[in-house]
């Protein structure tokens, strides 16, 4: 079976947030059980492939013009459509951190191109991603059997109503309100649609959760399911990585405390017997990092030391940089992307802080448990799917839930949190059952061959 799976992200080639990490993830499982996958994304420039092969593509004048390069990146084959102004430094935001005010255009265009790339490859399925690749059905006046994945309902690429005029197939589809909607089209017209999670799933037919798409996705009725996320449990591994100065596995995670050790020292403290709480993560109201900040008011009372690395909102960037000037013994923020830094925290803090106001999935609370460092969550979408309670539920808790999402619910969980941690026999069994699941990509890159036989099946 032959997939093209297009998405705007892929890690570690890009990687703004965690659609570059689920499509790397499945797209590596997929091919371990025997598809096909040639995975499209755009080419943002300044990447060298290996044995490149560039093939032009026919596109309409205001898409291009548009070609694709074929080739291998750290062994992974890939394919990079290049269309007018997709090449940027980042592929979303300027250098103030402000969206490219011609990003709809951008992407719309590379859709185009992947369509055109389509009619010349003849994949029996097409998998798109997110509001990026969505208007890819639009340009095909024949597709083939499509699964749309969900990342992130709150980003749909709306634009301006005369973009309709582009499309070569059944524009009504992404007519939402007048204005041209990317996201909106593919839930239309996709034979499948797949959110990150089964929680999100329930959520997102919700007014609430949908952001204003939730009667088009209870539309789709059965067509419409959620499959949880999975890590690359290579990469995630605390008994290889290479990041970290000790490694460890489930049965000798107390080698964590040198980890501990070696990071507080990196950050510029005196190694202490104190938890330490870790947070990596983009600097958006969506992850509550002001939440976040505004948990760092109780760690001198519960006895605990927290780093936050992420970059984003410039202004969550300046509140988390105040707090770190005002409480230094305290609080550690390191501004921007740091991979080995990121591997670091989860290898080295007991404690993984993530309270986020809604989470389709969330990878890195599964990144924290398989390394050891109790997750304290918010109970929303995949974060309800993957945390359970260790006070309420003792015999199965794996973190600690807050009982809603706000700031006094958030730091009663992780006072709990610390609380529990301080006991080393009931620190163990939490441990061990997080570190103990199985967080890879394997049952979900199932369930999504399921998915591509079913569709292929009716057709």
């Amino acid at each position: 079976m032959k997939v093209l799976f297009a998405t705007a992200e892929l890690a570690p080639l890009v990687k703004v947030g965690g659609l570059a990490d689920a499509s790397a993830g499945l797209v590596d499982a997929l091919r371990r059980k025997g598809i096909e996958v040639d995975i499209v994304l755009p080419d943002y420039g300044e990447c060298p492939l290996e044995s490149a092969e560039s093939h032009e593509l026919r596109v309409p004048r205001w898409a291009g013009p548009a070609a694709v390069r074929q080739g291998r990146l750290g062994g992974v084959e890939v394919s990079l459509v290049a269309v007018p102004r997709m090449a940027r430094p980042h592929p979303y935001l300027d250098a103030k951190g402000r969206g490219w005010a011609d990003n709809e255009l951008r992407f719309l265009a590379f859709s185009m191109a992947v369509a055109a790339w389509a009619t010349i490859t003849s994949p029996d399925v097409i998998h798109l991603n997110d509001w990026h690749t969505g208007a890819t059905l639009g340009f095909l006046d024949d597709p083939p059997p499509s699964v749309l994945t969900i990342h992130n309902l709150a980003y749909q690429g709306t634009t301006t109503g005369d973009r309709l005029e582009l499309f070569t197939r059944r524009a009504e589809a992404y007519d939402r309100g007048g204005e041209t909607n990317p996201l909106a089209g593919a839930i239309n017209l996709a034979d499948r649609v797949i959110t990150v999670s089964p929680t999100f799933a329930t959520e997102s037919l919700t007014p609430d959760g949908g952001f204003g798409l939730h009667e088009l996705l209870e539309a789709k009725g059965e067509a419409f399911s959620g499959i949880l996320n999975g890590i690359d449990t290579g990469i995630w591994n605390p008994a290889t990585d290479p990041h970290l100065d000790e490694h460890f596995d489930v049965d000798s995670h107390n080698r964590k405390r040198d980890l501990r050790r070696s990071l507080v020292t990196e950050l510029g403290w005196e190694p202490s017997a104190e938890p330490l709480i870790g947070m990596v993560t983009r600097l958006t109201d969506q992850k509550g990092v002001d939440l976040a900040l505004e948990a760092t008011s109780i760690l001198d009372d519960v006895g605990a030391r927290m780093v936050l690395l992420g970059s984003g909102e410039q202004s969550l960037a300046k509140a988390a940089r105040h707090i770190a000037d005002e409480h230094a013994d305290r609080f550690v923020f390191r501004d921007g992307y740091d991979e080995r830094l990121a591997h670091r925290i989860f290898g080295g803090s007991d404690l993984y802080l993530m309270p986020s106001r809604f989470e389709p999935s969330g990878l890195t609370q599964m990144q924290a448990m398989r390394y050891g460092s109790i997750p304290v969550v918010t109970d929303v979408g995949g974060l309800h799917d993957t945390v359970t309670d260790a006070g309420h539920f003792p015999l199965e808790g794996n973190g600690f839930v807050a009982g809603d999402v706000n700031g006094p619910a958030i730091r009663d969980a992780l006072g709990r949190a610390v609380t529990g941690w301080r006991d080393p026999a009931r620190r163990t069994e939490i441990i061990r059952r997080g570190m103990g699941h199985d967080w890879s990509w394997g049952v979900p890159a199932g369930l999504y061959r399921d998915v591509y036989d079913e569709i292929t099946s009716v057709r």
